[in-house]
């Protein structure tokens, strides 16, 4: 049954804030989103260099094998005294003991393996060198497991010096788990380095290109822009460019693919680079998305590696010359550079981001600098602070103030939340003023790929929309995760070796990126039964004390009722609980105790903590019905360095406040947990570290939002519907011109379960319908169904 018959009411002269550039993508190499993803590149450990310090079961033969046939022996071993270049020192070595049928080796690829299909053609390369007693030709094979070939070439090695030598394959077979080959007879040592095999079909044909399918779903979306190349990946590592675990330096990765250094991804793999800034500045330019790169600002906040102040010149310097190498003319330095590379007009920067999720003073100190000098040279440039990695607390409200001190034109927030957090918060920036630095909501998702999840975003953005003065730039994160090599979901897109698909939360994205619009429009909801709003519900439940990475000792609980001054007391208590790596090892653990429930709705926690040793510290629960659902407060939290009050709804977390805080051993720290209805405040040593409110969602008829496209003169309208029932209303469109007749294009999301999902098997189960219809007059009525998503495209005259 539908509800109650409402009117939304659309001023289509009355025009608002430019919505400008508000909706893109986000790219970062993360759950092999480039190595193995978006990069076409089809061998894994192309160049031998795989390492430990990548990962600890790496080594420099990792995805390669030694084939030996028909009675072949070969040794196989990799050395670097006699490199290709100085940048990828590591070759593989085959010598030929005994030559039988062939000996060489084999790549396995990634996933499953190499997939091919029938007819397609493949381009292999890779550089090689002999010695004096080798003089057979090199077989190349494309092959199944079972040694069944599906293409091959042959090529001549005619120089003890490193050559480059190519080939093309076509395949007479489709396999998603083939392997590469590279084998010989005679006699002798060949070296081996650089081995490549792309399919010739990539996006738009580049060579060094993007796998197709992948980059047509981006490109599909039509975003506004796109920022790269991550994400944490931008500022862990260390301080020299040089080393192998640096930080991403953009100088590293242009340039000829067999120079760009190996470089260990911090999310425990190596990152080949092949997939560099020039590929993302052309890949931008490809889909008319604009690039926002976001660069290291001389602070590693995850090791707490710093540039001294007087040493941050190169880094600024890199800044600069990263905006000459996108706008330069070719007379330019890195101008000329780019267009050496093969483009030779400008790429058209805009934006450019220092830093990305870092907390502490040493980045903020360190960004003036930055911002300073690029301001001076690029006064248009708009520059983006950050503001670490939560949704509000001390560090987010420091990056807020450095954006205001310093000028800053956007800030970069990020936050990962529950559903029911982004429903609670859907008037977030209602309050932001258009004066001030605008939001760039640069990483962003609810815990989840469902249907539901993809409702309650689009309700959320709806807002973002709303607040297009304030709110410049948003971008949904992760965007890409390869499903046999997860390191953190949800995930806009999913894909294996040979398999892509979107997620509802893509075709979300989707609908909002095809139907931005220009300029809001004023819209007005009328005549709706409004949610009833009571009392909030306050906080209780249980109570618990846990130890985190840590043995800690707590006393002294007790716990005081702010209304009645009854006091629940457990007078000389103490509780030493353990949950350290050895404790859990020995089977020692009592990680928590029990307090008991409360039925308070304001009351305060006291306790004495303390720890005994290990790496983190304390967590106290509380409004805990079970573990599925509950708030806690969690002192020395990620690395030690935090202070944090979460909220978990279904087991989904939302982190309400942060703050720095660390953890020292063997002191006693004095908390006290404060809850009143449904604020929150907590105090260590007396000092008040935390104040929040944990909102529940109060759910509105309709989430609706109203823009002017200016290039085709439509009205676009956005509905969104979260309730289980569908919700009937008026349409109406104030100075519209007196046509007879007006056409709606309509795409529409709805009749899904909320639990339903994409996958490989049903890759476009959720996606929106698009059909049409014709009205007369200024008015139309809809009925929107329950858990929808509407989006009208109305014409100014039939179609």
């Amino acid at each position: 049954m539908s509800k109650n018959q409402g009117k939304l009411t659309i001023h289509t002269k009355q025009r608002g804030a430019e919505l400008s550039d508000l909706f893109g993508i986000f790219f970062e190499d993360l759950n092999h989103a480039a190595d193995g993803g978006l990069y076409a590149e089809l061998i894994r450990n192309r160049s031998f260099e795989f390492d430990p310090i990548d990962h600890p079961d790496f080594h420099s033969l990792t995805a390669w094998e030694k084939v030996e046939r028909g009675g072949g022996l070969a040794e196989l071993w990799i050395e670097d005294s006699y490199p290709m270049n100085e940048r990828n020192r590591h070759y593989a070595v085959i010598a030929i003991n005994k030559p039988g049928d062939g000996v060489g080796i084999a790549n396995v690829g990634f996933n499953s393996g190499i997939p091919v299909r029938t007819g397609e053609e493949y381009l292999f390369s890779f550089y090689a060198r002999r010695d004096e007693s080798f003089n057979e030709p090199i077989r190349i094979t494309i092959e199944s497991n079972e040694g069944i070939i599906h293409g091959d070439a042959t090529v001549v090695i005619d120089s003890s010096e490193w050559r480059r030598y190519e080939a093309a394959i076509t395949v007479n077979e489709t396999n998603y788990s083939s392997r590469l080959t590279i084998t010989t007879v005679g006699s002798g040592k060949l070296y081996v380095d650089m081995v490549s095999l792309f399919p010739k079909k990539t996006y738009l044909g580049r060579m060094n290109g993007l796998r197709e399918d992948i980059a047509s779903l981006l490109a599909e979306l039509k975003p506004k822009f796109m920022r790269f190349p991550g994400g944490c990946l931008v500022h862990d590592g260390s301080l020299n460019p040089d080393d192998r675990n640096s930080m991403y330096r953009w100088k590293n990765t242009i340039g000829p693919i067999e120079q760009r250094p190996s470089r260990r991804n911090n999310w425990r793999y190596n990152q080949t680079l092949g997939l560099g800034y020039y590929e993302y500045f052309l890949f931008c330019a490809d889909i008319g998305a604009k690039p926002i790169p976001i660069l290291p600002g001389g602070y590693d906040p995850h090791h707490k590696r710093i540039v001294p102040i007087d040493e941050l010149g190169p880094w600024i310097d890199d800044a600069l010359d990263l905006i000459e190498f996108a706008n330069g003319d070719p007379s330019t330095e890195w101008g000329a550079i780019r267009a050496e590379l093969g483009h030779s007009e400008p790429f058209g920067l805009e934006y450019i981001g220092i830093g990305n999720e870092e907390v502490g003073e040493p980045f903020f100190e360190r960004y003036s600098y930055f911002h300073q000098a690029i301001k001076t040279k690029y006064p248009a440039m708009k520059i983006i602070n950050s503001s670490g990695p939560f949704a509000a607390g001390g560090e987010y409200e420091r990056g807020w103030q450095s954006a205001r001190e310093n000028g800053s034109d956007l800030v970069d927030e990020h936050y990962y939340q529950s559903p029911e957090w982004f429903l609670a918060n859907f008037d977030r920036y209602d309050g932001f003023k258009a004066d001030e630095p605008k939001v760039f909501l640069g990483e962003y998702a609810s815990w989840g790929n469902t249907y539901y999840n993809a409702i309650t975003e689009a309700a959320y953005m709806i807002g973002l929309e709303r607040n297009a003065h304030s709110v410049g730039l948003a971008c949904y994160a992760p965007m890409l995760c390869n499903v046999d090599y997860v390191n953190w979901k949800p995930d806009l897109i999913w894909f294996n070796n040979h398999e892509v698909f979107g997620t509802p939360n893509y075709y979300v994205q989707k609908l909002f990126m095809h139907h931005q619009g220009d300029r809001l429009l004023h819209i007005e909801a009328s005549g709706f039964s409004q949610p009833k709003v009571g009392e909030a519900k306050s906080i209780n439940g249980a109570i618990e004390l846990t130890a985190n990475a840590s043995s800690v000792n707590f006393s002294d609980v007790r716990i005081v009722n702010n209304d009645t001054s009854e006091e629940r007391l457990f007078t000389g208590w103490t509780a030493e609980l353990s949950d350290t790596e050895e404790s859990r090892l020995e089977g020692k653990t009592k990680r928590a105790v029990r307090l008991g429930d409360t039925d308070w709705s304001n009351y305060t926690l006291y306790m004495t903590a303390r720890r005994i040793d290990g790496s983190k510290g304390f967590v106290v629960y509380f409004g805990q019905s079970d573990e599925r659902n509950q708030l806690f407060w969690e002192i020395g939290g990620w690395q030690n360095q935090d202070s944090m009050i979460s909220s978990r709804v279904d087991n989904r977390n939302s982190c309400l406040t942060q703050s720095l805080f660390a953890v020292e051993t063997n002191v006693k720290y004095e908390l006290a947990l404060e809850v009143s209805g449904r604020r929150i405040r907590a105090y260590i040593n007396g000092e008040l570290i935390h104040d929040t409110v944990d909102k529940l969602p109060i759910i509105q008829p309709l989430y609706s939002s109203s823009s002017a496209d200016d290039a085709t003169g439509d009205t676009i309208i956005k509905v969104v519907n979260v309730q289980d029932a569908a919700v009937s209303a008026d349409v109406a469109l104030e100075d519209l011109p007196k046509a007879n007749e007006h056409f709606v294009e309509i795409y529409e999301l709805s009749g899904y379960l909320l639990e339903d999902e994409n996958s490989f098997e049903q890759p476009q189960k959720i996606m929106p319908v698009q059909r049409g219809f014709s009205f007369e007059g200024n008015s139309f009525s809809h009925e929107f169904p329950a858990h929808s998503v509407t989006v009208f495209r109305i014409k100014t005259s039939a179609e």
